[in-house]
């Protein structure tokens, strides 16, 4: 028998960008191991810098989407975001409140271009018909300031307005903090009347297309998973941190937010990982690698794509050790496991994002003079040269040198080397694609090592 899979119905516009509306909630349901479903009420020419048109589906036609889906495959929750007028509204709000399921309601107003998404003379409908049936609002602050006439903009304003709301009839209300004036992003969530505050650090980024449609059908995939009101807030706060940190660079106004990206992130971690044990396995059967291990003993590392932190570097906890048998590794790869060598990886994808993974092995002529005869390239620089507010800062040392190198090469080559300084010892790093290519130059280089 196979296992239960939760169904997510969005009832919404679509976006043409592919950055909000049904395609922004599908990608979010699918990421959270939801089924999703579809009932269209709008279609929208847009892209990341405007509105340029909107068709509204017939009422008859949004009302047979609805029942289609429920009557055969069932709903578990449902999010809603634009509906455009009334009459939409009405059916909508019809034939949701005979579902008896959780309704997450995104009053869409305006896009983040500016254009309306929501006519004048249907805020009154939306108030009447969506608010009684919501058991969660997720208004930002200009929406909450439409729905109560309470100017939102602090944290005091938005708490007044959730309670103002929630009288209105939804269980639970958020106002999202996206538009208020603080040091770090805060949501009000409105429950049980309590209120709780949801903080993130803000997040720097012209990237938010799709925010709201995001966050909001993240909640309704954790109802429709049988998470409680609190909990599936939390998992959507955190979602939409991550798509939101990992927007889209696309387009000349607001690119989309990535719902994706938690499941890329996943799927590359892992096989990152695979790589990495690929590599130390091709290492540790070939004993004469202990030959190129220097005193300091040898790591390998590898990125993910876009790395730009340590945590997103993995490599071997305790580095690669002699043994009289030939080259072990300490532990099982983990990501955060090294410092030097992750710090020499993240400094070359700078300049070559397609390097993302580099090995230390010890300094002698030998190793040149091997390197020369595989045709490798080779660059070097000069630990004696580092300034002096580099040596004080933590981790800038590999950087600065590997920066120093890349630029006297004009590229990321396959060999960096330094002659060491005093109490460090010279060492040579071997950079490749992946991990299991520079395992495989460094056997190389080994096997015509004497």
């Amino acid at each position: 028998m196979r296992a239960f899979r939760a169904r997510a119905l969005t009832v919404a516009g679509s976006d043409s960008g592919g950055g909000a509306g049904i395609q922004a909630d599908l990608k979010t349901f699918a990421a959270l191991g939801v089924h999703g479903m579809c009932a269209i009420t709008a279609i929208t020419a847009q892209n990341t810098v405007g509105v340029y048109a909107v068709q509204d589906v017939d009422t008859d036609v949004i009302r047979s989407q609805i029942r289609a889906v429920a009557e055969d495959i069932g709903v578990d929750a449902v999010k809603t975001g634009m509906l455009h007028t009334s009459q939409i509204i009405d059916v909508v709000a019809e034939e949701l409140s005979k579902l008896s399921k959780p309704i997450v309601v995104d009053p869409v107003m305006i896009a983040k271009s500016g254009a309306e998404l929501l006519r004048q003379d249907a805020v009154k409908s939306l108030i009447e018909k969506m608010l009684p049936i919501a058991t969660v609002l997720t208004p930002n602050a200009l929406e909450a300031s439409k729905l109560t006439n309470i100017a939102v903009k602090t944290l005091e304003d938005a708490k007044r307005a959730a309670k103002v709301i929630a009288n209105m009839g939804p269980k639970a209300v958020v106002v999202k903090g996206g538009h208020i004036s603080t040091e770090k992003s805060v949501d009000i969530l409105y429950y049980d009347e309590e209120v709780r505050l949801l903080e993130s650090p803000k997040i720097n980024t012209r990237n938010t297309h799709g925010t709201g449609c995001v966050f909001a059908s993240a909640i309704a995939a954790e109802l429709a998973k049988g998470s409680g009101i609190f909990d599936a807030v939390s998992v959507a706060k955190q979602f939409v941190i991550n798509a939101i940190r990992n927007g889209i660079n696309i387009g000349r106004g607001h690119g989309p937010v990535n719902p994706s990206a938690s499941v890329y992130e996943a799927a590359i971690r892992f096989e990152t990982l695979e790589c990495l044990r690929e590599a130390v396995k091709l290492l540790e059967s070939n004993p004469s690698i202990v030959k190129l291990i220097p005193e300091s003993q040898s790591n390998i590392a590898m990125a993910i794509p876009y790395a730009e932190r340590r945590d997103e570097v993995v490599a071997i906890p305790g580095r690669i050790v002699k043994q009289p048998w030939g080259a072990r590794a300490s532990g099982c790869p983990e990501f955060g496991a090294s410092r030097h060598v992750a710090n020499a990886v993240l400094a070359a994808m700078e300049y070559n994002p397609s390097v993302r993974a580099a090995m230390n092995i010890r300094l002698g002529d030998d190793v040149l003079n091997a390197a020369k005869l595989l045709n490798l390239s080779i660059s070097r620089y000069d630990r004696r040269l580092e300034p002096e507010e580099v040596k004080r800062t933590e981790g800038m040392s590999v950087r600065w040198g590997i920066s120093q190198a890349v630029r006297l090469h004009g590229g990321v080559p396959n060999l960096i080397y330094h002659e060491g300084d005093w109490g460090k010892e010279p060492m040579v790093t071997v950079f490749g694609k992946d991990a299991l290519e520079v395992a495989t130059l460094v056997v190389r280089l080994a096997e015509r090592v004497k």
